[in-house]
């Protein structure tokens, strides 16, 4: 069977109800936009040009500030298409494109910030042993192992998408595409692509979350088992940045999951806003956070936008 991409288009939603004030609304998200791209892109930029920062934490940072701007790239494109020029249709092919790129850098999101706890785990727990453990040989293997993982695990649920018939609405609830709204406008069996995610997101955003917890508790147990409060809070500070960008994470997936398994009379927006929350918020906040709680980022800034050269 080839595949049903000839159909009528998908149509994407903005705000319903809001429609005349979607010059408005993009203001703030198109602020956002600008914002992303900007603190992603210093840093990738920082990272790659000081010598400084090429160490194991700064590839997996660098790794996770391109994750967030692949994400931010691939979803508001069309997001402002709606919001600017009222660009409602797509065709099934972009769609699940789309689609694609979207899940599938979401868990390489989650698997990047579980490298990034088994980097401060070395760190603290091990640090006389951490360049002998993390070379960089071991370092590009996890940073493979971590894209494959999310590039090829969500490829069995996303391919059946080119082959459903589509005769229900082609009208999806947000300003992108997502797996869990194309399906149900198939007119076909779906129950592989109802069961295959609940499985791939136990086995990746539950498990990548509990074995995080795990490392942060016996790093928690030796930060404590150290007799300096100078050294302990020293140590301790090394992980701030990271433990921020996990809670924010792993915050908004489960809001977001809380909103659409539990929140069925919510009104339509509260859905939509937080699915914008999810896309948005850790992208724009991970480079803040990241320049705010770590002294190597704040210097490498400051040499940048002073103009002056590095020692």
């Amino acid at each position: 069977m080839w595949p049903n991409i000839s159909a009528a288009p998908f149509l994407l939603t903005g705000f319903p109800g809001l429609e005349t004030a979607h010059h408005w609304i993009s203001i703030p998200f198109f602020a956002v936009y600008v914002s992303v791209l900007f603190g992603t892109g210093t840093l990738l930029y920082l990272i790659k040009d000081d010598h400084t920062l090429h160490e194991p934490m700064y590839y997996f940072l660098a790794t996770l500030a391109g994750t967030d701007l692949m994400v931010t790239l691939t979803t508001m494109p069309t997001v402002m298409g709606v919001l600017w020029v009222n660009h409602w249709e797509m065709s099934h092919g972009a769609c699940f494109l789309q689609a694609y790129c979207i899940h599938s850098l979401s868990i390489v999101e989650s698997g990047v910030l579980l490298a990034m706890a088994f980097d401060r785990f070395i760190a603290i727990r091990y640090p006389l042993s951490y360049n002998s453990i993390l070379i960089n040989s071991r370092v590009m293997k996890i940073g493979l192992g971590v894209l494959m993982r999310g590039f090829v695990s969500i490829v069995p649920p996303i391919l059946p998408l080119y082959w459903f018939p589509y005769c229900h609405s082609h009208v999806l609830s947000h300003a992108f595409c997502l797996h869990q709204d194309v399906m149900k406008l198939a007119c076909a069996d779906i129950t592989f692509n109802r069961i295959y995610p609940v499985i791939l997101v136990a086995f990746t955003f539950f498990l990548d979350a509990v074995i995080i917890l795990f490392s942060y508790t016996l790093i928690l147990k030796t930060v404590l088992g150290i007799a300096s409060t100078e050294e302990r809070a020293k140590a301790f500070n090394t992980c701030v940045s990271h433990i921020s960008c996990v809670l924010i994470f792993y915050i908004t997936v489960i809001g977001l999951t809380f909103i659409h398994r539990f929140g069925k009379h919510a009104p339509h927006v509260v859905h939509i806003t937080m699915s914008y929350v999810y896309f948005l918020f850790p992208p724009f906040m991970n480079p803040i956070i990241y320049s705010i709680k770590t002294k190597h980022i704040q210097r490498s800034i400051i040499h940048l936008f002073s103009g002056h050269s590095r020692a």
